[in-house]
């Protein structure tokens, strides 16, 4: 056998063996450098990095992102309530989100969010009277839909042309903005757009920027004067040898037109935080060969990765450990589940592995975990952060109980006390 492949300098086969597989393994040192990239990229103008809490949740990532000075971009009480328990100030917090609750309006101006983004004239209007109910102006801006259409790797992941749920058309935003000034339960103090995931390209964030800042300009010429633009997130990390955004490139760009205008820039990247930080350790159970065709069968699966399967997504895998002489082939990477759809690689290269071997999945720290699921009565991976030469479990392997935990075994109606019956 040849070298170990290593996160943080910690071997993955140590790691297997002591937290057992699937894995999830984080690298605080590679989150770290994703902040720092941010902040470096953008020094110039006042910014708020608010991190997707969607992409990865895990109340140790949220922790140390917050501790760099990051805040948080939610989209259900849910994730509010994972940003507090992680110390993650109310104040950096933007709740995004097409169809928040009432329950949700009201717990965000409880906490005293930094701002909400509203996505239909309807959520103004309820927001509006959940404020002057609790007697709490809400800071909100709204979500425009530019009807931008980003060249993102998949149609689910675009979110910024007119045929979307998201976001709310330029001129009908223009004229809810001017029609609700001077409403005293509300009080404007941004705008924003979010128009997909995995964008490897500069200029569908330009033009995004020129429908925004054109807004931001004619909305000030009529007296109303917001604070921050939202360019939102999506920025592309590489899964292969390209695909990633040249965020300095976007930065020269959008930094002259911010700072001229004497705003605040609110950026919602997630996936660029933390996605290359993280890695799935999977364990070989067998190979089967039918025909021509190889298949090797790993404990991971589409519960513990969706994205190959849902969103036909690229994740480079590696053997934990070269094997001398091991032949080459094209094999479908897959996993116990009972769908043909449960897979990790189609057709992929890759030296053909003996059961027992590992394989290590990588850039998936962002909607890995956060999409697992417990089909097929699996229960979810653990989850491990690599800080400071050390390997700390941040999350425990769910048992079996748990996956019945808050299940009831009603009795059958002939058992039942007429005190039961309703």
């Amino acid at each position: 056998m040849g070298a170990v492949l290593r996160a943080g300098g910690i071997s993955l086969r140590r790691l297997a063996d002591r937290f057992g597989t699937p894995l999830y393994v984080y690298d605080a040192e590679r989150i770290r450098r994703g902040v720092d990239r941010f902040a470096s990229a953008f020094s110039s103008v006042p910014l708020l990095l608010a991190y997707a809490v969607k992409a990865n949740g895990s109340l140790a990532l949220l922790n140390r992102i917050g501790a760099l000075g990051a805040g948080a971009d939610i989209v259900s009480l849910g994730e509010l309530r994972r940003v507090e328990r992680a110390g993650i100030p109310a104040g950096r917090v933007i709740f995004s989100g097409v169809g928040k609750t009432e329950r949700e309006l009201e717990a965000g101006l409880r906490a005293g969010i930094h701002a909400f983004h509203a996505e239909s004239q309807a959520e103004v209007d309820l927001l509006s009277r959940v404020a002057g109910r609790l007697g709490l102006p809400a800071r909100l801006g709204l979500r425009l839909n530019p009807d931008v259409h980003s060249p993102t790797p998949f149609a689910y992941t675009r979110t910024g042309h007119a045929a979307t749920k998201f976001g709310i058309p330029v001129r009908e935003a223009e004229a809810l903005y001017t029609a609700r000034a001077d409403d005293p339960n509300l009080h404007f103090v941004g705008v924003g757009v979010h128009i997909g995931s995995q964008i490897a390209e500069v200029a569908p964030y330009l033009e995004a920027l020129d429908t925004v800042l054109g807004v931001v300009d004619r909305l000030l010429e009529g007296g109303i004067a917001l604070e921050y633009v939202d360019l939102g997130g999506g920025f592309g990390v590489a899964y292969e040898a390209d695909g990633a955004l040249d965020l300095e490139a976007l930065a020269t760009r959008v930094v002259p037109e911010i700072r001229g205008r004497g705003l605040r820039l609110v950026l919602e990247p997630g996936r660029a935080i933390v996605g290359e930080a993280g890695l799935l350790l999977a364990r070989v159970l067998y190979t089967k060969r039918v025909d021509a065709k190889h298949f090797i069968v790993t404990d991971a699966s589409m519960t513990e990765l969706l994205r190959p399967s849902h969103y036909g997504a690229f994740h480079r895998i590696r053997p934990v450990e070269r094997r001398a002489g091991a032949p080459t082939v094209r094999a479908d990477i897959v996993g116990p589940v009972c769908e043909s759809g449960d897979f990790l690689a189609r057709g992929r290269r890759i030296e053909l592995p003996e059961p027992g071997d590992l394989l290590a999945v990588e850039t998936v720290g962002a909607y890995g975990f956060a999409m697992a699921s417990n089909y097929n009565g699996r229960p979810r991976p653990a989850e491990v952060l690599i800080e400071g030469g050390e390997a700390v479990l941040v999350r425990e392997r769910e048992s079996l109980e748990d996956l019945m935990r808050g299940e009831t075994i009603p009795p059958l109606p002939g058992e039942r006390d007429v005190r039961d019956k309703v």
